[in-house]
């Protein structure tokens, strides 16, 4: 109880709160939950964590040398970083000695020092205030007499105890769930107890579960949840489609991936008299099935968005939603959010409606079916789609000319068999088809957006917003020495103009070094987050941006629907307080990074099974990165990644350039670079620890 209220009031510093309020806001009903409760306030008023004025609790402004925030650890677990809520204050270094019982991510009260880490504060963990997680998944392991769990993330930089009585039926090499962790001492390793067993550690199955149980997430929805998706009907009644925009008699279509279950964009193109154009992108109208406050907008909300792991998804909204009532399937009425714009030839909006509609696409296009139309100039609809790309291409022209940087991350698809083994993996071909969908993608973020800046000035800060920050000066400084290193210009001093990124990214593309230099210049980018606060998106070089095409399989997307339906009453916002849709903003921002890094680790554990039989064979490969302890090679031909450690390079000590980032044989000078093509013989798989070890093959 002491720890719910703990995390309520750390959410909400500036509250006081009767206990009576506070039980509805924890959602306690039972009498002798409330007697809990005011039994935990009352010893938490006591140890000082709480004041109270009257019956009113709330918590007393931190101390000068006092502070609370997240601990985000470092990779290797042996220090970290305390981040405050307030960027202002600055990140406060907390060596490894004083890192106390706190696990990554745990939010934390520390007692600042007097000493300075270079230009951080130091400080010590003095209160854990909230766990980050209630559980960790590991592999279950047997030493002698005890059994212990090794996490899977590296960053957990403790293994956990687990007493004999607790394994109920894991096995030595399970990959297993731990849960009712206590850790109190930190002389001490944390104790806890397996609550479920996931599968044998480096099978498919089990590490998929983990992957899972990593970022919060599990496959199956909650019963409440299905059975609410149950009993929303696909039927459309005749005053609901008589308030909406009757686009049933419109050529639209829908171009997604071969493999897509959930068809959420459609688009439209036809000619006015004008010799302008009206493009139509209409996105399917989740927000009118899912209620604020409803099971199923609970569930969205907790996983924020839909994952894609390789042969599997962990979908956002319950498929009976996302694949059958919501998905925009051929010759089927579907309810839809419209944005209709009238376009120049040249990619000018001269105006634009969003509106609630209603559609019935004309056809399912693929994005293959769509290139081979446009190679062939023949083909079904390809007067439509010829000019859906030639409008494309000058909205992606003007683009780049304001400023937009065109990143290139390969990325790589895999042909499975029936169990879900790796039969090839290919890069996947970037097609003109893909790029049209983009762009009017884009293009609808965008005009959104602008319509709550430009229409809606005073609630302009009550939405939603897609925001990209500049890049810190430093980290463009030692961007601009990497690639002057790699024989190619960067003028650091522009940062603030992103067509310095859009020329160098052109200087590359095609060369060995093109897939590293995106790399590079992606890391040395700011992350792309949801806020309130509209500070513009560097990357695209827009003003103005947001995220509305998506609501199927992104949550930003379905609030930014309810708020749009919102202004479009009455110009005011009813539906969310600021805090809550700040609250939302940093949930679903972190929700994004932990889906992000799931969908590569999933990657990444398909690209080692497919390796795993090929122990002996040599590739060609380019550094993709540079520690103290060896260098990583990407593989060209899968994109797969491993380690060549120092270790294994015997004909010379190495030491580490970092400014160059590269490693430098003493004696010989032999200098390996990021950057640089290699061969490399692959001597290791483990599934286990999820690593790959080259060696270098002379060539």
């Amino acid at each position: 109880m002491q720890k719910q209220i703990k995390k309520f009031f750390n959410n909400h510093p500036s509250i006081s709160i009767k206990p009576k309020e506070l039980s509805k806001k924890l959602y306690i009903t039972e009498p002798h939950e409330y007697a809990s409760l005011k039994d935990a306030l009352h010893k938490l008023y006591k140890s000082g964590w709480l004041d109270r004025v009257g019956k009113r609790y709330f918590k007393p402004a931190a101390s000068d040398n006092k502070t609370t925030g997240t601990l985000q650890l470092s990779h290797e677990g042996n220090y970290g970083f305390v981040l405050m809520k307030n960027e202002k204050l600055g990140d406060i270094f907390i060596p490894e000695k004083y890192l106390s019982t706190a696990f990554n991510g745990d939010t934390v009260e520390v007692e600042l020092l007097a000493k300075k880490r270079g230009k951080n504060p130091e400080g010590k963990v003095i209160d854990i205030v909230s766990r980050a997680r209630t559980e960790i998944v590991g592999v279950l392991e047997k030493a002698k007499s005890f059994y212990f769990v090794l996490p899977d993330d590296k960053k957990i930089h403790r293994d956990i105890y687990i007493p004999e009585d607790a394994l109920n039926g894991a096995k030595n090499g399970d990959k297993v769930c731990v849960s009712n962790i206590e850790w109190t001492n930190p002389l001490l390793n944390p104790e806890g107890e397996i609550t479920s067993v996931l599968g044998k550690a480096g099978s498919y199955d089990a590490e998929i579960a983990s992957i899972a149980h990593e970022i919060g997430l599990t496959f199956k929805f909650p019963e409440n949840v299905l059975r609410e998706a149950e009993k929303i009907s696909l039927e459309i009644p005749t005053d609901e489609i008589k308030k909406r925009l009757d686009l049933r008699d419109e050529l639209i279509v829908t171009i997604d991936p071969d493999d897509a279950k959930d068809f959420d964009d459609a688009v439209s193109l036809k000619r006015l008299p004008n010799k302008n154009f009206e493009l139509g992108v209409h996105i399917a109208d989740v927000s009118h099935y899912v209620n604020i406050g409803s099971h199923i907008y609970e569930e969205a909300l907790n996983r924020a968005n839909s994952v894609y792991l390789v042969g599997k998804v962990i979908p956002m909204i319950p498929e009976r939603l996302s694949n059958v009532i919501c998905s925009l399937v051929p010759d089927e009425d579907r309810l839809t959010y419209s944005v209709i714009s009238e376009i120049t030839p040249q990619g000018k909006v001269e105006n634009y409606k969003i509106a609630k509609s209603i559609i019935r696409s004309k056809r399912r296009y693929t994005y293959k079916e769509v290139q081979k139309i446009l190679d062939e100039g023949s083909g079904e609809n390809v007067e439509l789609l010829q000019l859906l790309n030639n409008l494309a291409k000058n909205l992606r022209r003007k683009r780049m000319e304001k400023g937009s940087i065109n990143f290139y991350t390969p990325e790589v698809e895999f042909k499975l068999n029936e169990d879900g083994v790796p039969l090839t993996i290919e890069i996947k071909k970037l097609l003109e088809s893909h790029n049209l969908i983009e762009e009017f993608m884009l293009l609808a973020n965008q005009i959104v957006a602008n319509h709550i800046i430009k229409n809606n000035k005073e609630e302009a800060g009550n939405f939603v917003y897609r925001v990209h920050d500049l890049p810190e000066p430093d980290r463009l400084n030692e961007f601009a020495k990497f690639v002057k290193s790699l024989g190619f210009s960067f003028n650091a001093s522009a940062s603030n103009n992103s067509k310095q990124f859009q020329q160098l990214l052109e200087q590359v593309k095609g060369t060995d070094e093109d897939a590293v230099v995106n790399g590079v210049a992606i890391r040395a980018m700011a992350k792309a987050v949801y806020t309130t606060d509209n500070i513009g998106h560097y990357g695209l070089g827009f003003e103005n941006y947001s995220h509305f095409t998506s609501p199927i399989r992104r949550f930003a997307d379905l609030v930014v629907h309810i708020l749009l339906a919102d202004f479009a009453k009455d110009f005011k916002i009813n539906s969310y307080s600021h805090n809550e849709l700040e609250e939302i903003c940093t949930h679903i921002s972190a929700q994004e990074r932990k889906a992000i890094n799931a969908e590569r680790l999933s990657v990444k554990m398909k690209q080692m099974e497919y390796l795993q039989n090929k122990l002996g064979h040599e590739f060609l490969g380019i550094i993709s990165g540079i520690t103290n302890f060896g260098f990583f090679v990407e593989l060209k031909d899968t994109l797969s990644e491993g380690l060549v450690r120092l270790g294994s390079l015997e004909n010379d000590y190495y030491i580490l350039d970092e400014k160059n980032h590269s490693l430098i044989g003493r004696d010989t000078g032999k200098r390996y670079r990021l950057g640089d093509k290699v061969y490399v013989k692959l001597e290791r798989v483990d599934n286990k620890r999820r690593e790959v070890d080259f060696s270098i093959v002379d060539q």
